[in-house]
């Protein structure tokens, strides 16, 4: 049997006992990080970065 920390165990406990918050984490997890993806806006991004030295602190 694999180790699961106390931390782990209470919230997994604790989620059973409330499970209408995996409801609100999902609301929350898709109002800051599920979002349509646009291919232009990913390209134009990575066109824009700039490369960067190695150790950017070393002076030259």
């Amino acid at each position: 049997m694999a180790y699961t920390s106390d931390f782990t165990q209470f919230i997994n406990q604790w989620l059973e006992q409330h499970p209408e918050e995996r409801e609100e984490q999902q609301k929350g997890r898709s109002l800051w990080w599920d979002k349509p993806q646009s291919p232009e806006i990913q390209e134009a991004r990575a066109e824009s970065r700039v490369a960067q030295k190695p150790y950017p602190y070393q002076p030259d």
